[in-house]
């Protein structure tokens, strides 16, 4: 059974609300509502220092870069090159992090709609 066929024949054996929820677990989040996801639950202050700390570390990416290029003496450029690199690979850390929040999010939903599927089936073999 393709898919498609599953999720038809789990959409006809479910009442109106039950069809609702069930159609919205399925929708497919964007972009833009992943990352406000980030910033909602128990871990949203943390996601919040983590981008003004990105904000911070991409400022200071940005300075050093304009430094290193208009650096003249070869000490200054290495102190700046160096600075330049440091802040892009904490600002990259930075950004895994927060995707692999998106990614965790996105499996935590999936599961949630499986054991909503499960609960369903269930409820419908025991006759409730």
């Amino acid at each position: 059974m393709k898919k498609e066929e599953i999720d038809k024949l789990i959409t006809e054996s479910l009442n109106k609300e039950e069809a609702e929820f069930y159609h919205n677990l399925e929708e497919e989040e964007g972009l833009w509502k992943s990352i406000g996801r980030l910033y909602t639950g128990k871990l949203a202050w943390i996601t919040a220092v983590m981008s003004i700390v990105h904000l911070i570390v991409a400022v200071v990416a940005f300075y050093c870069g304009y430094k290193l290029f208009t650096a003249e003496s070869t000490i200054e450029i290495l102190r700046y090159g160096s600075g330049m690199f440091l802040a892009l690979m904490f600002a990259s850390m930075i950004k895994l992090w927060t995707w692999l929040q998106m990614h965790k999010n996105s499996i935590l939903r999936e599961m949630k709609r499986m054991e909503y599927q499960i609960a369903v089936l269930m409820d419908k073999s025991t006759g409730k």
